[in-house]
């Protein structure tokens, strides 16, 4: 593996700075997410030109509040990707989980005892993708996939297609603040820091790069790779268990339709927006992080310019349309160079 050595001083200063690569303007073209920051300064900017509530501090914290159930879906997606895999049943987990833990509590189980149960069950639910995926070399697009078509009927099962309230069991995770921050946000940074912890200091964040990066020679290098997918996999699935439980706590019931696809593609297209391969490989937690906020962003933006609802799917779609082609654009000029 070759290493690249960064320039000495005397090449990035002096008078050549806008001719040489090494200049603070080709630095600030290579630095990561250079571009993702900057279209997020442009819409913050364009919105709170357009409307006064925009930037308070009362919405920003309702942003953040909201997007915090994405991050922690999108953080397992991060790590999952960049080992070349894929869950597209995250959201419809996350449905069966908020379905499961309404029930629980609503019929007088204890918060300790819901949690556990939920957070098993879509460990178990996401056990399942990953022993698909690895003994029967089903795609895990069409894997999981299938599961979120399966999971979707479960939820309205377990829910008997009615809402389902839990009264104020969990407000308080959903709800309140410490020092002006919301629980939600801060279990979504932990989560979000342990997952970039994990990538870019342990063994088996290395073995996920590599896995991404060539699954044949990864076990080849004597990487058990059927044990690391597996795992991978069960993390996904607990992680979605806790967004389905932070969701809940902030919704307050569970009803038909909540999480579902509509998440899942919003966790995707920030993940993707943020820089995370497709192919695997490369993975990005702070990508990760400006690209949920920034649909978050959108998405805020859009109602207080009541610009109808139905744009916000648009948007997400365009979205991650936009970030997929890009991200095969960079690939391609990654693999010339």
């Amino acid at each position: 593996m070759s290493v690249k050595t960064l320039p000495d001083a005397q090449d990035v200063s002096g008078p050549q700075d806008r001719e040489r690569p090494g200049g603070p303007l080709g630095t600030l073209r290579r630095a990561p997410h250079t571009g993702l920051v900057a279209v997020l300064v442009v819409v913050v900017v364009a919105t709170a030109l357009r409307t006064d509530a925009f930037a308070t501090d009362t919405n920003v914290i309702n942003i953040l509040r909201q997007v915090s159930v994405t991050a922690v879906i999108a953080a397992g997606l991060t790590l999952l990707m960049t080992a070349g895999g894929m869950d597209f049943s995250m959201g419809s987990n996350v449905s069966v989980t908020t379905a499961l833990g309404a029930q629980l509590l609503s019929h007088g189980h204890s918060t300790a005892f819901t949690v556990v149960a939920s957070i098993l069950l879509a460990t178990a639910i996401g056990l399942v993708n990953g022993l698909v995926v690895t003994f029967t070399n089903v795609a895990p697009f069409v894997a999981t996939l299938a599961t979120a078509t399966l999971l979707d009927g479960v939820a309205l099962l377990v829910l008997n297609s009615v809402s389902v309230s839990i009264g104020t069991r969990m407000f308080s995770l959903g709800n309140d603040k410490i020092l002006g921050i919301p629980y939600l946000l801060i279990l979504a940074v932990l989560v979000l820091l342990a997952t970039a912890l994990v990538l870019r200091f342990t063994v088996f964040g290395r073995d996920a790069y590599a896995i991404g990066g060539n699954e044949h020679v990864a076990r080849l290098s004597g990487i058990n790779v059927t044990a690391r997918k597996l795992t991978l996999y069960g993390v996904t699935g607990a992680l979605s268990g806790l967004a389905g439980l932070m969701l809940l706590s902030r919704l307050g019931s569970s009803s038909p339709g909540t999480g579902g696809l509509s998440l899942q593609l919003t966790a995707v297209a920030a993940v993707v927006i943020g820089g995370t391969s497709l192919a695997g490989g490369h993975g990005t937690v702070i990508g990760t992080a400006l690209g949920v906020v920034l649909l978050g962003v959108v998405a805020n933006a859009l109602n207080l310019l009541q610009v109808s609802s139905n744009y916000q799917q648009v948007s997400v779609g365009g979205v991650l349309l936009v970030a997929a082609v890009a991200n095969e654009f960079h690939k391609a000029r990654s693999a010339r160079n």
